[in-house]
């Protein structure tokens, strides 16, 4: 059966000592807790729709992926932030190696990179999917300038070569997509970029890969069921732990997955979690400076850097461990050179039993230097699953955010820089923001170092 685990027993006095929580602090927290996951039972939360309200708009992509696999090998995703790290992770953790389809998530304006890419696409073969709600994203919109000049300069029609994946009825995008007549997908209004994997943000490129996105639906209906109940519901508690641990100290947030597949997972939780819960003001809008710094990791190969740090620098860290109980393929490490004594241990084991050995060991490696931490299991990683962890940490954000009363729904420390760089680049009405940055203090050339 697919199933999620959580194991929230390292990260309590009893097998971390002092720097754990007591039961006593999770019984007077009650009321907090209570109090997240009634104001989320009220609260119109845009995510929280997308498990079971998208049957016609999952009917559309599955056809229109068809379609796509029909004729193009390469899929080309334009966007940035969590249009772009939602189907990296997904496509990370379901591909198995057998599909026709290339992906590409471009995220960045590195122009050696785009011209990397460019260089060796067939855009023949090739579908464009731009996402941004706005249409407004300077990253984004650079990005489709250069496809849409690349594709008319190959003689082909735009319209035959990219998606868009933008807001309804606002947005500059709108206005391209209707004028080109591109086939376009919709991002709901009330869902914002860091929870918009389970829109057609994820879905489209996750079925134009071949996975099965009504089941990643079905996991995170599954998971909006435990984490809705009243007692054990693993997200507020995840949830709860957290907030508790910024009080005392715990100002960062390590995600330490022990699977290559899961890996990326880091990453966009890492959006999630900063972008959400940063914040300079409160709900009564006094100064806060709320917030946990995520930091991504991955087992085994960060126990050969991090885990130093972990285990015997500052007490600042609360650690996730994500694990895989069944692989998809497992290896047997075979009988070679076991005449050498120092390794004839690992004979016929397999690398599986391996990475758990590894990762139990620094569980207990933790553990011992009273750090705390806590465990998520996967029974196997399927699009159900990735679909239910998704969702998982979703629901855990918003629970944090109403636990320190913050809206973890707007972002706005991005909007500033988003502002700035229009002025620097000369968009107009921005001369003001423009004659701001030129007024800032000159730097002082002895310690400019060449």
């Amino acid at each position: 059966m697919d199933r999620i685990q959580f194991d929230f027993n390292n990260a309590m006095t009893t097998m971390v000592g002092a720097h754990g929580f007591s039961a006593k602090e999770i019984a007077d927290a009650d009321g907090m807790l209570k109090n997240a996951i009634d104001a989320l039972k009220t609260k119109p939360l845009g995510f929280r729709k997308l498990p079971k309200g998208q049957a016609a708009v999952v009917d559309d992509i599955i056809q229109t992926a068809a379609a796509v696999r029909e004729k193009c090998d390469t899929f080309v995703v334009l966007g940035i932030g969590g249009s772009a790290l939602g189907p990296i992770a997904v496509e990370q953790a379901l591909m198995d190696g057998q599909g026709s389809m290339k992906l590409i998530v471009e995220d960045n304006v590195d122009p050696e990179r785009l011209a990397r890419v460019f260089g060796g696409l067939d855009l023949k073969k090739t579908m464009f999917n731009v996402i941004t709600k706005s249409g407004r994203t300077s990253e984004t919109m650079s990005q489709m300038m250069y496809a849409a000049s690349a594709i008319e300069k190959a003689g082909l029609a735009l319209k035959d070569h990219m998606i868009a994946t933008t807001d309804e009825k606002n947005g500059e995008l709108v206005k391209i997509l209707q004028k080109e007549g591109l086939k376009s997908f919709v991002i709901p209004s009330d869902v914002g970029g860091r929870f918009s994997e389970l829109t057609p943000v994820g879905l489209l490129p996750a079925a134009v890969c071949g996975h099965d996105i009504s089941a990643m639906l079905e996991g995170a209906a599954y998971m909006d069921e435990l984490c809705t109940r009243e007692a054990g519901n693993p997200a507020a508690l995840y949830a709860l732990l957290h907030v508790l641990g910024m009080k005392k100290g715990f100002n960062i947030s390590v995600m330490l997955p022990y699977a290559d597949s899961i890996k990326y997972m880091s990453d966009w939780y890492a959006q999630l979690w900063a972008e959400s819960l940063g914040k300079r003001y409160g709900n009564d809008g006094n100064e806060v400076f709320a917030g946990q710094t995520p930091v991504k990791a991955l087992g085994v190969t960060d126990q050969h850097s991090q885990i130093q740090l972990y285990t015997e620098g500052p007490f600042d860290k609360i650690v996730t461990f994500l694990k895989v109980d069944k692989f998809r393929n497992d290896l047997v490490i075979p009988k070679a050179l076991e005449y050498i004594d120092a390794i004839s241990f690992l004979c016929d084991k397999t690398f599986g039993q391996l990475l758990e050995a590894e990762r139990s060991a620094t569980e207990y490696a933790l553990c011992k230097a009273g750090r705390p931490n806590m465990t998520i299991a996967l029974s196997q990683v399927n699009a159900y699953t990735v679909g239910a962890l998704l969702y998982f940490f979703e629901m855990a954000t918003a629970y944090a955010g109403e636990m320190l009363a913050i809206n973890a729904f707007d972002q706005p420390g991005v909007e500033e820089g988003k502002i700035a760089t229009f002025a620097l680049m000369g968009k107009a009405g921005f001369e003001e923001k423009k004659a701001e940055l030129n007024s800032r203090p000159a730097k002082d050339a002895a310690l400019i170092i060449e």
